[in-house]
């Protein structure tokens, strides 16, 4: 009886930590999707005029902040760099980690190479900054392509950790097999080792895509003075000149929470089965 009444008490405990959880979640949330179908006339300063539903719902504040925002000019950028973004991290940094994490054991250059790239994921942005942004301006790259160049090199620590982990459940007889049956090295990894990693590269999909889509500074940086936009740096330029206008505001950040939203749904099953697996060894 006093085994039960414990694991009663940590059952509640849990239940009420998840619930605290919660709140802190779908709260802001609440209020962000409440207060962007308000009519500026429905703001008051009490309380129970800001959670108070709207009288109509009408989507008037979107279609004025797409306008103001330039939306789907920036969301086609944000999409295009996203995109390549992603896609080119796939692909180089699965194959460095590959490369890096079944030699490491063996080969001390490859185990340094791997600690120096490594390494980087601890080099704060704000020194690199200046000297990215003239070297990026001297190599006329001081636009999308330029941004997503640097955003492959700034994640690649990250995800060649994250891919050379996930190598670990992947065992060493299939490859072994693959050699057998006359594969090469290429062929095997593109065979074989590329498809089963599925899981991680949802995993690392995801992580990179969020991470780009929401960065507002490489951005600010590197396409500064050229014209372009991304949904980050419209919202920031959006905030200069018409912060006061809460309504306005909070539909346009609901905007751009929309796109990476649906996909993070999508992908949700193979992030948790690419951390899981990528966690056990």
């Amino acid at each position: 009886m006093k085994h039960t009444s414990t694991v009663g008490k940590s059952n509640r405990l849990v239940l009420c930590l998840l619930i605290l959880g919660l709140s802190t979640i779908i709260f802001p949330l609440y209020l962000t999707v409440v207060i962007a179908f308000k009519q500026p006339s429905e703001m008051t300063n009490s309380i129970s005029g800001i959670l108070s539903l709207p009288r109509t719902w009408s989507f008037a504040n979107f279609r004025e902040a797409m306008e103001v925002t330039d939306f789907w000019h920036s969301l086609k950028n944000s999409l295009v760099i996203s995109v390549l973004t992603v896609g080119l991290s796939i692909l180089i940094h699965s194959l460095m980690g590959y490369a890096l994490g079944r030699n490491k054991a063996h080969s001390k250059f490859y185990n340094f190479v791997y600690l120096f790239i490594v390494s980087g994921m601890f080099v704060p942005f704000a020194i690199l900054m200046m000297p990215l942004a003239k070297q990026t301006a001297e190599l006329g790259l001081a636009n999308w392509a330029g941004v997503i160049i640097l955003y492959v090199v700034f994640y690649m620590p990250m995800n060649i950790m994250l891919y050379s982990g996930y190598l670990v459940n992947i065992p060493m007889a299939l490859e072994e097999a693959a050699k057998v049956d006359g594969a090469s090295t290429w062929t095997t990894y593109w065979k074989v080792i590329f498809p089963i990693m599925s899981p991680m590269h949802a995993t690392v999909a995801v992580i990179t895509a969020l991470a780009v889509w929401n960065d507002v500074m490489t951005p600010l940086i590197i396409m500064a003075g050229s014209g372009e936009n991304t949904l980050p740096l419209a919202q920031l330029n959006f905030q200069s000149q018409f912060g006061t206008n809460y309504n306005l505001a909070f539909a346009s950040y609901l905007l751009s929470l929309i796109p990476i939203l649906i996909f993070y749904i999508i992908c949700q099953r193979q992030i948790l089965n690419g951390v899981t697996n990528g966690a056990v060894k």
